[in-house]
């Protein structure tokens, strides 16, 4: 199992549109043939982060689930990101 954790930091006045946008990503993943569990959602104390918590079967589901990675839009809006992967045996 692989699981996918961390948080996004973007400016508090644009972070539900940035939401907004993730929407059509999280029905996709978790539409996604070894996706355990995938969410993206709002940090109760700080109005600029974003929390990231994925769960995937393995490697490969994982892979070609992210493809090419966040679009364009979504990379420019991101101040910084702290996500790392762990793998579990």
């Amino acid at each position: 199992m692989i699981i996918v954790a961390g948080h996004l930091i973007v400016r508090p006045d644009e972070r539900q549109s940035y939401l907004d946008g993730c929407v059509s990503v999280v029905e996709q993943a978790r539409a996604t043939p070894g996706c355990l569990d995938f969410a993206i959602s709002p940090d109760l104390a700080d109005s600029g982060r974003i929390n990231v918590f994925e769960r995937w079967e393995s490697e490969a589901p994982l892979e070609a689930f992210r493809g090419s990675g966040p679009s364009d839009d979504q990379s420019a809006a991101m101040l910084s990101a702290s996500v790392d992967e762990y793998r579990l045996d």
